[in-house]
């Protein structure tokens, strides 16, 4: 670990503005972006109001774009910049967040997978019931854990093609959904509250993309080329993050006008497919199912050095076994036990968007407080002599009790969950704030870093 290159060499820094951007398009116009219209359907909001949350929810993604630049000043990657915030032991704690995040996604995408295959069984008049999702879960999550013999560049060229096959029929779908959505019903819609339901909406997306991808993004803006405009990085992990998200929300909000219950479905998928001319759907669905592999067996490998930056080293076959059987058991639960996949993504959303809120606040202020003239490179290496920094480290605990403290759902009831905070998500934007709000303090006691720092 004491040999690990931390800055980035500028032979390696390859990637211009547009391939910058195509990176977060395609990582961001998979068909989970339908199912957040669906739950900002949920909220009960006005077409008006749905649009504007799926328009502040999309633009998240200035987040990414701020940590990007970041990245890409300092030739650094996300976790190991975050060392000067944390310090390197207490770096621990967004390392464990990022691969709870990683894992997390991994078993959505094995679930969507699965219910995917589930509704092409319908095409060949294969009843839904636990045997034939079984099936279909054993299918999709061994193939999975195959596709983990693939090598990155093979994995990278079938993501490619599979994207640019996906974009187009995106693009398909969201002018049959525009010609067929029910605009009198949509534009009828009461309005809904602007506290209680638009904020939650809002902070859900965010928790699901803006907030949850800030963690990937300086991991990109490191290998941008040095000549590149700030400016121009910014931009293109913003709208290469936040336009496809944004045009896939609109489509999963005309389309819940169209099928009603998409809003309040355990299978959205199902819903969305009987939206669709059966001939398309099939086409559509398989080249869905077909790119969630590539991204599956990309965050294994991702989780796998998550937990080396933790000190824990595990072999690549012992690695697909353990997070293999995670992400097939949490798919086995909301499946067959709990039968809602939107109420526990919505669950897993909030909980980790109050984590992740917190992580970035701090990350940021720290970087704007603190490292003005750039980054201590002696605060970076994993050798460095400040293990813990105090301040970021409270300000962080503070911000995410605090943030549950606020929050209820099915499985948690927060004391402090009453009123505009009960049975929502605002819980996320109280994590943010109160960090923000730390990290000033911080500032206010500490005129330099050092005195929080914490050497060995």
């Amino acid at each position: 670990m004491n040999n690990e290159i931390v800055k980035i060499a500028d032979p390696d820094k390859t990637l211009t503005p547009k391939k910058l951007f195509y990176n977060w398009f395609a990582a961001n116009v998979g068909i989970m972006g339908f199912v957040f219209g669906a739950m900002i359907v949920s909220y009960h909001l006005s077409f008006g109001q749905a649009m504007f949350a799926a328009l502040v929810g999309a633009f998240s993604f200035l987040v990414p774009g701020w940590v990007a630049m970041i990245g890409q000043r300092e030739g650094v990657t996300t976790f190991k910049l975050s060392r000067a915030a944390y310090g390197t032991h207490g770096n621990i704690i967004p390392n464990a967040i990022a691969w709870l995040n990683m894992v997390g996604w991994l078993a959505v995408n094995v679930i969507t997978g699965t219910m995917l295959l589930t509704s092409l069984f319908s095409v060949i008049k294969i009843p839904k019931n636990p045997l034939t999702q079984a099936v279909a879960l054993a299918i999709f999550g061994g193939l999975v854990l195959l596709s983990g013999l693939l090598k990155e560049d093979t994995l990278g060229k079938i993501q490619t093609w599979i994207s640019y096959i996906f974009g187009i029929l995106t693009g398909i779908i969201l002018i049959f959904f525009l010609v067929k959505a029910n605009w009198h019903a949509a534009l009828s819609l009461p309005s809904g509250n602007w506290i209680t339901g638009v904020l939650p909406a809002i902070s859900i997306v965010a928790a699901g993309s803006g907030i949850s991808w800030s963690m990937a993004a300086a991991d990109w803006g490191a290998y941008v080329q040095p000549k590149t405009k700030p400016s121009a990085t910014f931009w293109s992990t913003t709208l290469g993050g936040a336009v496809p998200l944004f045009l896939l929300m609109a489509g999963g909000v005309l389309l819940s006008t169209i099928e009603p219950s998409l809003a309040t479905t355990g299978d959205p998928f199902g819903v969305m497919y009987k939206a669709l001319p059966s001939w398309f759907g099939v086409i559509y669905f398989l080249v869905a199912a077909g790119g969630l592999i590539p991204q599956c067996i990309v965050s294994l490998r991702s989780a796998r050095i998550n937990l080396s930056t933790m000190g824990i080293k595990i072999s690549q076959k012992n690695s697909l076994i353990i997070h293999g059987l995670i992400v097939i058991l949490i798919p086995i639960y909301v499946l067959f036990i709990s039968g809602n996949f939107l109420s526990n993504f919505e669950i897993f959303l909030s909980f980790l968007g109050i984590c992740l809120a917190s992580w970035v606040a701090i990350f940021l202020c720290d970087s704007v407080i603190f490292r003005k003239n750039g980054y201590d490179f002696n605060l970076m290496i994993p050798n460095s002599s400040v293990h813990y920094n105090i301040g970021g480290i409270v300000s962080w605990v503070i911000a995410t009790i605090t943030g549950f403290l606020f929050t209820n759902n099915a499985i948690w009831n927060g004391p402090f969950a009453h009123g505009i905070f009960k049975n929502n998500s605002l819980g996320v934007f109280v994590s943010a704030i109160l960090a923000i709000i730390c990290m000033l303090i911080v500032k206010m006691i500490t005129p330099t870093r050092s005195a929080m720092e914490v050497r060995s």
